[in-house]
């Protein structure tokens, strides 16, 4: 018999040890915890130590437990070592027992001691004792496994769950194809959710059925209450001066060109211009076109200086449009230049020149810079390159703007008209082209 002794950290560092010196057949028979190091017995470190053994006399074990087993009348070991007087003991082990195989084999011959063995080991006091177990006992996976199957069956409940209440929150197939159609003209989501589930209520309050035609009644009648405002889309009679602010490339000098004729032609008003736009090439010389063309007054500035001097010159004009340069929003000096022009005397309205083929998240950040001036309508330009509309919805119901003018291309002064929010929100719901 091979007897060895082991101190380790821990249990499962003892049984891989073991398993490796001394084979898959060998058992515990005991182990108990010491303190190794320090001083003087104190801040010494918590060890475990172990006692096993291995029948070297007959290798094959499990021939002999074989052999061995029919006889009922052979008495088994009980222990292969003397242990002291029985008390109270705490296993520290969490090992399951195992049939001991290790006393049926020894059995067949004269008891074996061990004192020999481990007469050069340092003398210990057993502290806690330990039933020889074998070293390849079984883990407790099973355990594991009932665990992972008991999770497994709460989260496959917790999904029928969720399925369930999806199911019957789902919208009608009327909104549905309602919602989608929204969606795809990039109204903003939030905006989207909120007119759907007003649109529902409505109906349980009416307790009717959801159709096409209903639902398509009752969302045009929702974005229309989005558009709805008492103010005039036109150019005020009463307003002096009119401020045309925006980024760059959006067309406000063609736009503010479309609108003078209008004045003139229409209305029978005088009319002036002043612009600021000294960065752009030729930005002068494509206004003084214009005015040549209606036959009005045009007064370039160079620095709010010059403002006083300007509207001096024009003060004949019923109405003056002034043209700001249209440079990058983003830019701190640009937006306080900016400020200082559009400082006038007399009534006055700055209206915010966008373009719809504008991503809407530049046109949000476009409008919130531009919004430090007190913007008073919005004009949408370049409606005939896009298919797109709803960021119409998303400014106005965001800041509140109100509605102007909306130009669709190029001539002037044709391609110009008052925004028609009817027709804003027919293009918004129809079906779409194939």
């Amino acid at each position: 018999m091979r007897v060895k002794r082991y101190v380790v950290d821990s249990m499962p560092d003892a049984l891989q040890k073991i398993r490796t010196d001394l084979g898959k057949d060998a058992v515990i028979l005991n182990t108990k915890e010491i303190r190794t190091g320090g001083f003087l017995g104190l801040f010494g470190r918590k060890k475990i130590e172990v006692i096993a053994a291995i029948d070297t006399a007959n290798s094959n074990s499990s021939s002999a437990v074989q052999r061995l087993a029919p006889q009922p009348q052979q008495q088994r070991v009980q222990s292969v070592i003397s242990q002291p007087p029985a008390r109270p003991q705490t296993h520290l082990s969490d090992f399951p027992e195992v049939p001991d195989v290790f006393a049926a084999v020894s059995a067949a011959k004269e008891p074996i001691t061990v004192t020999a063995s481990v007469e050069a080991q340092p003398s210990y006091k057993p502290q806690q004792s330990y039933t020889p177990v074998s070293v390849n006992a079984p883990n407790r996976s099973i355990q594991k496994d009932e665990h992972l199957m008991e999770e497994l069956k709460q989260m496959k409940e917790m999904m029928r769950k969720l399925t369930q209440a999806s199911d019957e929150s789902k919208l009608p197939e009327p909104l549905q194809k309602i919602e989608q159609r929204l969606y795809d003209q990039e109204v903003d989501p939030k905006l989207v959710r909120q007119i759907i589930e007003e649109v529902i209520t409505d109906f349980q309050l009416a307790d009717e059925p959801v159709t096409d035609e209903t639902a398509l009644q009752v969302v045009r009648s929702k974005l229309g209450q989005i558009f709805q405002s008492d103010k005039s889309k036109q150019i005020s009679p009463s307003t002096r001066v009119v401020h045309f602010v925006g980024p760059t490339g959006v067309g406000k000098t063609t736009t503010i060109a479309k609108l003078a004729a209008e004045q003139v032609l229409k209305y029978q008003r005088k009319v002036g211009f002043i612009t600021s736009d000294t960065y752009r090439i030729a930005a002068i010389e494509q206004l003084k076109t214009y005015a040549t063309i209606l036959n009005v007054p045009l007064e370039v500035v160079f620095s709010p200086q010059d403002l006083a001097k300007a509207f001096h010159n024009l003060a004949e004009c019923d109405v003056i449009f002034m043209d700001t340069a249209g440079r990058n929003f983003r830019n701190e000096m640009y937006v306080s230049e900016l400020n200082s022009l559009l400082k006038t005397q007399g009534n006055s309205e700055t209206i915010l020149v966008l373009s719809l083929t504008t991503k809407y998240r530049d046109m949000r950040a476009i409008t919130n810079n531009f919004n430090k001036f007190k913007l008073d309508k919005v004009i949408f330009t370049k409606m005939d390159e896009t298919d797109s509309y709803g960021a119409i919805v998303n400014v106005v119901y965001e800041f509140s703007l109100q509605l102007s003018y909306v130009t669709n291309g190029q001539s002037v002064p044709d391609d110009i008209t008052e925004m028609n929010e009817w027709q804003i929100i027919d293009l918004l719901l129809e079906e779409p082209r194939a």
